[in-house]
C-alpha cells in the first residue's frame, strides 16, 4: 500500500465530502434567494457573508500554500464582506464558482507527488500541505454548519 497516495486521496475527498453532514454545494444548492442577505436577531452574519468568508479564507489558504511571496491579509476586515447580501445573482454565482475552482486548485497540489505533505513551508511558521488541507476542510465544515442552521431558522419562521 502506498501510504502517501492514500493520504492524498483521503485529503482530496475530505475537502468536499459529506459523510457526516452536508457539503458546501448541497448546503447552498436550493437556498432561496431571500435568505442570502438575511440575519436573524443576534446572529452576526448573513449566509452571503458566510459564503464570502469561506471563499476569501480558502483563497488565502491556497495563496499561502503555493506562493512563497504570500502577503498576509488583515484580520478580520479582509476576511469578511461588509455587505450583508450579494449585489446580484452574478456575484452570488461567481462566489460559489470561485469556491469550487479554488478547492479544485488545492486538490491539484495534493495530486502533485513532488509537493511533500509534511514538509514545512519556508515562508511559514510550521504549516504543511497536510495541515493546510485539514484547515480548509475544517473551516468550511464549521461555516457550512452555520449556513444550514440559518436556513433552518428562516424556514422555522415562515
Amino acid at each position: 500500500m502506498d501510504t502517501d497516495k492514500t493520504i492524498r486521496e483521503y485529503l482530496k475527498r475530505t475537502l468536499s465530502w459529506e459523510d457526516a453532514h452536508l457539503n458546501f454545494e448541497n448546503a447552498v444548492k436550493d437556498l432561496p434567494k431571500e435568505y442570502r442577505g438575511k440575519k436573524p436577531d443576534g446572529f452576526p452574519y448573513s449566509i452571503w457573508q458566510l459564503v464570502e468568508h469561506i471563499r476569501i479564507s480558502q483563497w488565502d489558504i491556497l495563496d499561502f500554500t503555493r506562493n512563497p511571496d504570500y502577503k498576509e491579509l488583515a484580520w478580520p476586515g479582509d476576511y469578511w464582506p461588509e455587505n450583508e447580501a450579494p449585489a446580484s445573482d452574478d456575484e452570488w454565482k461567481r462566489s460559489l464558482r470561485d469556491i469550487r475552482k479554488d478547492r479544485d486548485e488545492f486538490k491539484k497540489l495534493l495530486d502533485d507527488p513532488e509537493f511533500d505533505l509534511f514538509k514545512r513551508f519556508e515562508h511559514g511558521t510550521g504549516q504543511t500541505l497536510f495541515r493546510q488541507a485539514i484547515l480548509i476542510a475544517d473551516h468550511a465544515a464549521y461555516h457550512v454548519g452555520q449556513i444550514v442552521l440559518l436556513q433552518k431558522i428562516f424556514e422555522h419562521k415562515k
